[in-house]
């Protein structure tokens, strides 16, 4: 009878982890879905207001933009702005969702950046450059605060590429998006 008793408790402590992990994997997957559309809804509610380029118009000698003209300063404040609220509602420090914008802009500019290079206009459509930098960077060095393991990782990354995909010929169809990728 011991036995079982201890079985029993060992299972629901396994479910009970399961599930915690999940809500981890939940709540950052959200908060990277949100650094990366905030740009986006702040691009539509505040129209070109505010619309300076975080590289402000400068070229490199391949004469093109070091990251682009949609890459904005209202982007990057939106993106922190939201995630850092987001965060606070999740219940996580303000300044995780401070780190989790930082990253997912600094994975988006990355890939900008890599699209210029190759001479790529900016919005242009690179599948899985323009969603795995994004999602790979803030759930990367996220790890220890949402327990996340290189598997965890490598799933959030997936399900954010779908979602993003998913999501961009939705918003597009609504008008959000000037692009449908």
């Amino acid at each position: 009878y011991r036995g079982n008793v201890d079985y029993n408790i060992n299972l629901i402590r396994v479910i009970k982890m399961s599930i915690e992990s999940s809500l981890s994997l939940l709540q950052i997957l959200l908060l990277i879905i949100i650094a990366n559309g905030a740009p986006i809804l702040a691009r539509v509610l505040l129209h070109d207001a505010f619309e300076l380029a975080v590289d402000f118009g400068r070229k490199l000698p391949d004469n093109n933009a070091i990251f682009g003209a949609s890459k904005t300063w209202r982007g990057i404040l939106a993106a922190v702005f939201a995630t850092s609220a987001a965060a606070w509602l999740l219940g996580h420090a303000p300044k995780t969702g401070l780190l989790i914008a930082t990253f997912a802009v600094a994975g988006d500019l990355a890939s900008s950046f890599i699209k210029r290079r190759l001479a790529m206009k900016p919005s242009s459509m690179a599948p899985l450059l323009d969603q795995v930098p994004e999602s790979l960077f803030p759930a990367l060095m996220m790890m220890p605060v949402f327990n996340l393991d290189l598997l965890s990782v490598l799933l959030l990354v997936l399900i954010f590429v779908i979602i993003e995909l998913a999501l961009s010929h939705t918003l597009y169809k609504w008008g959000i998006r000037k692009r449908p990728y």
